[in-house]
């Protein structure tokens, strides 16, 4: 009995120290998991302020908060305008159940109450929760949730949103605590990417500016600094499509002039009204104005089909202190990011710029105007002060040397000469009429030459080239005023479909009098005409043509692209 007690008092020592030390291997390996849990912290917080491109760094923070707490799926989501989630960074979910399940989320439900109150959040069942609404369909199933608040500054960016716990397990005090010092490091490492991009975009910003600058004062033609402003623009912003639209003078209306990108054809040579777009409500505002889906805002209600498949858009008055000249639009496919505040700063500085290469345009065309007519009005005076009067005197002076010619055959070839000189004559005054037909009547009051060149120069724009002009024979005395109307609004249409469907980078225009008879030929190197190309257009032309007793003929030109003649003779003059 002794000898047994004895065993069992020895017994019970070894129990306790067995104890001890699985006690003391448990909080060894409480600490060893602790330190492994704060290294991997470190390294998180290293790893993600390493990175300064926006996008990049966002995706990091997911992806370090999903390893960290061993979460099955996480996600990020930013806060926009009107508490809602203007963007949201899965992780966990697969690309085709992402598609299933449809859009992304925008801030109702359970994500909502952390929006609501920015305070860390963590259930045991998130489906218990009085915010939650449930899952959409094809949506995998989910239970414990955590979600922390992330700040820049003192202002809430966005949230951390991390669910199912690996192992059936729930998210504990411990992984709260893990969750929001990787939030602290992520507002600082946001704040540090938002700070490198701004200022990468005022370097680019102050290097498109420096350009545009070169090429105005190096008389570059205003449809290509306009070009190259809308192209910068799309890179700079990462914009699917831009738009300049130009106010139409004494109109409530604008003119697509240029469109770059995706759907441009929808935007480009159409005139718009200023009520029910957007970039009449920039104009109505004076101010930058941005959405966040063009297609379906309210205020778009002119024809938001040509909106189809954009989403975030943003529009700035282009004005001078002169007065507003058009308005630029950006806009991105749907599903994209909202444009960002600084992404959009700078643009009414860079909108002014296009205002001032339209207005400096404008000067150096009333430049070479004036330039224009004061050499029109010299030639005019040399011609009939000079040309005129020496013809008239070697006209007198060939029919007072007719009484001396005694050969019929002499006599009448001088009498021949005399008639011609008197045509030369004619011809000389019809020129120098042309001539002193100044441009500061209006357009339908002047001259067909006048008229053609004003309806070139105002195509030029929506071109983006010059084209080449011809016009010979007397187009200002012998074509009636109603043939030189429909000879002007048959050369305005033919290069509105160069502009609309052609993609042509040259073309050329001759408009001839001739054994009584106009012809207005307009030939293009673009794609041609099809089948079915064109038709009302060609229609219209063919009807004019016909009803003044001529035709239209379409054809092939000598380079591809498309030949337009259109003749008509000159009757009642």
């Amino acid at each position: 009995m002794g000898g047994d007690a004895y065993h069992e008092s020895e017994r019970l020592p070894r129990l306790q120290l067995d104890d001890l030390l699985e006690e003391l291997q448990g909080r060894i390996e409480a600490v060893r998991g602790t330190r492994d849990r704060l290294h991997g912290l470190l390294e998180a917080v290293l790893s993600v302020g390493r990175e300064l491109d926006l996008p990049q760094v966002l995706r990091r923070i997911v992806e370090t908060a999903v390893a960290l707490v061993d979460a099955e799926y996480g996600a990020l989501g930013v806060i926009g305008t009107g508490s809602k989630l203007n963007e949201f960074l899965p992780v966990g979910i697969r690309e085709r159940v992402r598609a299933q399940i449809g859009d992304l989320p925008s801030g109702h439900g359970l994500l909502g109450e952390l929006i609501r109150h920015p305070e860390p959040l963590r259930l045991k069942e998130l489906t218990e929760h009085a915010a939650s609404s449930g899952f959409p369909a094809h949506h995998p199933p989910m239970h414990s949730f955590l979600g922390v608040p992330i700040r820049v500054r003192d202002e809430v960016f966005g949230n951390l949103y991390l669910t199912e716990k690996r192992g059936g397990a729930e998210f504990d005090a411990e992984d709260e605590a893990v969750l929001s010092t990787l939030a602290v490091a992520a507002g600082v490492a946001i704040e540090n990417a938002r700070l490198y991009e701004e200022a990468r975009l005022r370097a680019q910003w102050l290097t498109v500016g420096a350009e545009f600058t070169n090429a105005l004062l190096s008389g570059t033609p205003e449809a290509r600094v306009l070009e190259m402003m809308v192209e910068r623009a799309r890179e700079i912003t990462s914009a699917d499509i831009g738009v300049v639209d130009l106010v139409v003078a004494d109109s409530q209306e604008l003119l697509g002039v240029l469109a770059l990108g995706e759907s441009a054809e929808a935007h480009r040579g159409q005139r718009i009204p200023r009520r029910g777009t957007l970039a009449g409500v920039a104009l109505s505002g004076g101010d930058l104005v941005v959405t966040t889906d063009v297609a379906g805002d309210p205020r778009v209600t002119f024809a938001p089909e040509r909106w189809k498949g954009l989403g975030p858009a943003v529009a700035v008055p282009m004005g001078t202190d002169d007065g507003v000249r058009g308005v630029l639009v950006l806009a991105r496919r749907a599903g994209r990011p909202v444009f960002s505040e600084a992404e959009v700063a700078p643009l009414p500085g860079f909108a002014g710029q296009a205002a001032l290469a339209l207005e400096l345009a404008d000067r150096r065309r009333d430049a070479e105007q004036m330039s224009l007519l004061e050499d029109r009005d010299r030639i005019a005076r040399d011609l009939h002060d000079l040309a005129i009067q020496r013809l008239f005197a070697t006209g007198m002076t060939l029919q007072s040397a007719l009484r001396f010619v005694q050969h019929p055959e002499a006599s009448e070839r001088l009498l021949r000469a005399v008639d011609d000189l008197d045509t030369t004559i004619k011809i000389i005054r019809s020129t120098i009429f042309g001539l002193r037909a100044h441009e500061a009547s209006a357009v339908v009051g002047a001259g067909l030459r006048v008229r053609i060149a004003r309806t070139v120069e105002e195509a030029v724009t929506s071109l983006g080239f010059t084209p080449a002009v011809r016009m010979e024979g007397l187009l200002d005395t012998d074509v009636p005023a109603a043939t030189a109307d429909d000879a002007v609004a048959v050369l305005s249409e033919a290069l509105s479909n160069i502009t609309r469907h052609a993609r042509a980078s040259a073309a050329e225009i001759a408009v001839t009098v001739g054994k009584g008879e106009l012809t207005l030929t307009v030939t293009d190197n673009g794609v041609g005409i099809g089948a079915s190309g064109r038709r009302s257009g060609l229609r219209n032309l063919a009807e004019r043509a016909e009803r003044l007793g001529g035709m239209l003929s379409l054809g092939r030109g000598p380079e591809g692209g498309t030949h337009l003649e259109w003749h008509v003779p000159l009757r009642g003059r």
